[in-house]
C-alpha cells in the first residue's frame, strides 16, 4: 500500500474541514430547531396567548404576573357583600307555640309570651304557567255594521306565549347559554308547559329582529366615547372557523359575527373606521392600519410574551432582556395606581427611568443576533414592536382615562368562549349573528344597571331598552 502524497493529504484536510464546517452549521441549524419545538411545547397561558383550559391536566403551577399589592387576600373595607339576610316584611309567617312547659310539663295556652325567636326560609313557591283568555266581541249596530274589538298590543295569534314565557327562553338560551333542546326541555321540566326546539329558535330571532335600533345606537354611542376596547376571538359556525369581534366601554358593548379576521370584519363591525379616540387592543396588525384612532397596546399580552423569553432564557445569564421589561413595566402599572389611588401627582422621574430602562432592553435584544432560528427571529420582533411602540404601550401612564391592559375586551368575549364550551358550535351565521346581538343587548344592560329579565322582558314586549345620546 502506497503511502498518499503531502497533496493528497492537503486536500483531504481541506475537504474534512469543509464536512465538519457543513456539519457545524447543520448542528446549530439543528439546536435552533430544538430550542423553538422546546419553545412551543412550554407554551402555556401563563406565557402565550393560549387559554387556561389548553393547560389540560399538566397545567403550570400558579404564577401570576401581578405583584404584591399591599392588600390583605378577600373581600376589602367597604365591599357590600351578598350575606342572607331577614327581611322585615315576610310574606308569611307562621307562629310555632309550645304547649306544655318543658319543666313541670304544666300546659301553656294561657302563659304569657316571654320572648320569640325569629327564623326565616327564603325558597320559591310552586310556578305554573297562568293562562289569560282575551276575548274580542263583536257587536252589531242598528245600521246593519258588525264591529269587532281591537286586539291587545303583542296579542295576535289564537295560542301563544306571553312576553315573560320568551324572555325566560331568550334569558335561558343567550344567558345561560343552553342549546335549543335544552332550554325547551328546562321550560317545560320547571313550567309544566311543552316547549319545542322551534319555539326557541323563533324566540330568539325575534328578539334579534327587535334589537335593530339598539344596535345602531350603541354603533353611534361607541363611536363618540373617549377609550374603547378592542378584541375578536375564534368561534365554530357550521364545523368551520369564524370570528367574534368585541368593541366595548364600561358603559357598551357591541359583539358581531363574521367569517373574516381582519379589515373586512372590522369595517363591518362599524365603530373603529369611525373612531378618533384611543382604541386599546393587543398588537395586530389590523387594528393598526385605522389612521384616525391613537392606539394603545396592551401590556397584559407583551407581558405574557416577555414571559416566554425569560423562560427560554439560559439559568445562568446574568442579565435578561425582557426580565428588565417586565420589572420595569409593572414598576410603572403599581407607580400609576398608586398615584391614581392617593390622588397624588405622577412622578415623572419614576416615569423617564423605568422608560429609558425598557427602551435600553429592548434595543439590544432588537439588534441580537445570537439568537438564531424561528425562535430568535420571533424574539427579535418582539423587541423591535416594544421598542418601536413603546408610547403606545405606556399611553396608560399619560393618559388616566387609557388602562394598563386589554383585560376588559377579554372578559366580553370571554362569555363567547364560554358558550361554545357548553352548547357547541353555532349552525348558521346568523344564529351566531343574532346571539351576539343579543349578548350585546344583555351586557350593555347590565352596565346601566337594568335586571337581565327585565330588560328581555321589555324586549319580548317589543319595547327594548336603548341607551339615549348624552
Amino acid at each position: 500500500m502506497t503511502r498518499p502524497t503531502y497533496d493528497e493529504l492537503a486536500a483531504l484536510v481541506v475537504a474534512q474541514a469543509a464536512i465538519i464546517k457543513e456539519q457545524a452549521a447543520e448542528i446549530e441549524r439543528l439546536k435552533a430547531r430544538v430550542a423553538d419545538l422546546e419553545a412551543q411545547l412550554s407554551a402555556n397561558s401563563r406565557n402565550s396567548s393560549k387559554p387556561p383550559s389548553s393547560d389540560g391536566l399538566a397545567k403550570p403551577a400558579p404564577k401570576s404576573l401581578r405583584r404584591k399589592s399591599g392588600r390583605k387576600p378577600g373581600g376589602q373595607g367597604g365591599h357590600p357583600g351578598r350575606t342572607l339576610c331577614q327581611v322585615a316584611d315576610p310574606d308569611e309567617v307562621v307562629r310555632h307555640e309550645p304547649s306544655r312547659c318543658g319543666g313541670c310539663g304544666r300546659g301553656l295556652g294561657p302563659a304569657p309570651v316571654a320572648g320569640v325567636t325569629r327564623r326565616q326560609v327564603f325558597d320559591i313557591p310552586a310556578i305554573r304557567v297562568g293562562v289569560v283568555e282575551h276575548q274580542l266581541v263583536a257587536k252589531r249596530c242598528g245600521c246593519g255594521t258588525v264591529t269587532c274589538a281591537d286586539s291587545p298590543d303583542g296579542v295576535r295569534a289564537p295560542v301563544q306565549y306571553g312576553p315573560t314565557v320568551t324572555a325566560i327562553i331568550v334569558y335561558l338560551y343567550a344567558g345561560q347559554f343552553l342549546s335549543k333542546q335544552r332550554t325547551a326541555q328546562a321550560l317545560a321540566e320547571l313550567f309544566g308547559t311543552p316547549i319545542s326546539d322551534a319555539t326557541v329558535a323563533a324566540a330568539t330571532v325575534k328578539a334579534a329582529k327587535a334589537l335593530g335600533g339598539f344596535r345602531g345606537q350603541v354603533r353611534g354611542l361607541l363611536t363618540r366615547e373617549s377609550v374603547v376596547h378592542f378584541d375578536e376571538t375564534g368561534f365554530r359556525v357550521n364545523s368551520t372557523t369564524h370570528w367574534i369581534h368585541s368593541t366595548s366601554t364600561d358603559r357598551y358593548t357591541l359583539l358581531s359575527a363574521h367569517r373574516r379576521r381582519g379589515r373586512e370584519a372590522i369595517i363591518a363591525a362599524g365603530v373603529l373606521p369611525a373612531f378618533a379616540g384611543v382604541a386599546v387592543h393587543d398588537a395586530w396588525a389590523p387594528y393598526d392600519t385605522f389612521t384616525g384612532a391613537t392606539h394603545s397596546l396592551c401590556n397584559a399580552h407583551v407581558l405574557r410574551e416577555l414571559q416566554a423569553v425569560i423562560d427560554t432564557a439560559s439559568g445562568d445569564a446574568p442579565w435578561c432582556w425582557a426580565r428588565q421589561a417586565t420589572d420595569s413595566l409593572l414598576a410603572l402599572k403599581q407607580h400609576i395606581e398608586h398615584a391614581h389611588t392617593t390622588g397624588v401627582a405622577v412622578d415623572t422621574g419614576v416615569l423617564d427611568q423605568h422608560t429609558r430602562r425598557i427602551r435600553h432592553a429592548a434595543t439590544i435584544a432588537a439588534d441580537d443576533q445570537t439568537a438564531t432560528g424561528a425562535l430568535g427571529r420571533k424574539h427579535r420582533a418582539l423587541a423591535r414592536r416594544l421598542r418601536d411602540r413603546l408610547d403606545d404601550y405606556l399611553r396608560f401612564t399619560t393618559n388616566p382615562a387609557v388602562p394598563f391592559d386589554n383585560n376588559a375586551a377579554e372578559r366580553e368575549i370571554r362569555m363567547v368562549k364560554t358558550r361554545q364550551k357548553i352548547s357547541g358550535c353555532m349552525r348558521t351565521l346568523t344564529g351566531a349573528q343574532n346571539f351576539c346581538l343579543i349578548r350585546s343587548y344583555t351586557a350593555t344592560t347590565r352596565k346601566h344597571g337594568i335586571g337581565l329579565l327585565d330588560a328581555l322582558t321589555q324586549l319580548a314586549n317589543g319595547k327594548p331598552w336603548i341607551p339615549q345620546t348624552t
